[in-house]
């Protein structure tokens, strides 16, 4: 699996979820590994690509806005949201864009 995502030529959307975590560890792991695999069964879902150190970022690439709203719909991730607020996090934000153009270099992908 590459760390970067291999998305069609755009354009496409993209999720970009900011957050910083509370100290709380109460199943965040499992949940955060669970939502990730979710993701990557939903329709419209494109990729992933995700890094935390003092605060985490995660970019989730998607073929629409209506494929971004049923993901953020969905029962289980809406669970999820819930204990994000509830426990996980202090605070995040959340952007979606248009992909009009991408670069790329990497002679992996």
């Amino acid at each position: 699996m590459s760390l970067i995502s291999n998305t069609p030529k755009p354009p496409y959307y993209a999720v970009i979820f900011t957050s910083l975590r509370t100290n709380i560890e109460d199943g965040y792991g499992e949940m955060a590994n669970e939502m990730m695999a979710l993701a990557a069964i939903q329709p419209g879902f494109l990729g992933v690509e995700s890094a935390r150190e003092s605060i985490g970022i995660t970019v989730s690439y998607w073929e629409s806005l209506e494929a971004i709203k049923n993901w953020k719909s969905n029962p289980a991730h809406l669970q999820a949201q819930k204990l994000g607020k509830d426990k996980w996090y202090s605070a995040y934000t959340t952007r979606i864009v248009k992909v009009e153009k991408e670069y790329r270099f990497n002679e992996l992908l």
